[in-house]
């Protein structure tokens, strides 16, 4: 009988032997044997906790959301100044955390299986709406409406897309260059 309270510790072990196994492997060519043998632990665990690959990457992706949720309202935090609360937003989205070489390669996987999953369909569609949501909040103080829902479009499209070309070049652009090139194209847009 498993100990009480190792379900939290089980599942967090999985989702990082996930996330790595991803990053090393590619989504499409790993099985639950592989993050199993990853992991130490059995493929029946994992169909216990996950159900199956799917879910796992499911998982996987909720604690890199939840990750960056979390980074984001790190750096909001007692920022007031539009601009500043804008960098916020942009720097979190660019932290260790979420633009490492194993996180780029997850979303990678999420984005490529998204709309053939619903609950990662829907994963991602929040996630979007998010981020678009906060740009457009900070940018509104800034921008009339429309240029600031414009603007909001174009950022969250640039972040998303300077991840994926990071995880599709192996890392290029690094995080610091990919977080430089959106901040001057945010300062572009607000002159």
């Amino acid at each position: 009988m498993p100990k009480l309270g190792m379900a939290p510790i089980r599942r967090q072990q999985l989702i990082a032997a996930t996330i790595a196994v991803i990053a090393e492997q590619g989504f499409s060519n790993i099985t639950v044997a592989h993050i199993s043998r990853a992991a130490g632990v059995s493929a029946g665990i994992i169909h216990h906790y996950f159900g199956g690959k799917n879910e796992l990457l499911e998982a996987a992706m909720r604690s890199i959301l939840h990750d960056l949720r979390a980074r984001t309202s790190e750096r909001l935090a007692g920022k007031s100044d539009p601009r500043e609360r804008l960098r916020a937003i942009i720097d979190a989205n660019f932290a260790g955390s979420q633009f490492s070489a194993m996180a780029v390669r997850a979303w990678l996987a999420f984005w490529s299986q998204a709309p053939y999953v619903p609950a990662l369909d829907r994963l991602q569609r929040v996630n979007a709406a998010r981020l678009r949501s906060n740009l457009c909040h900070v940018l509104k103080q800034l921008l009339p409406e429309t240029e600031a829902r414009r603007a909001a479009t174009a950022l969250a499209v640039l972040i998303d897309g300077l991840s994926l070309r990071s995880a599709l070049e192996g890392g290029v652009p690094d995080a610091e260059t990919a977080r430089t090139l959106v901040l001057s194209h945010a300062e572009r847009l607000l002159t």
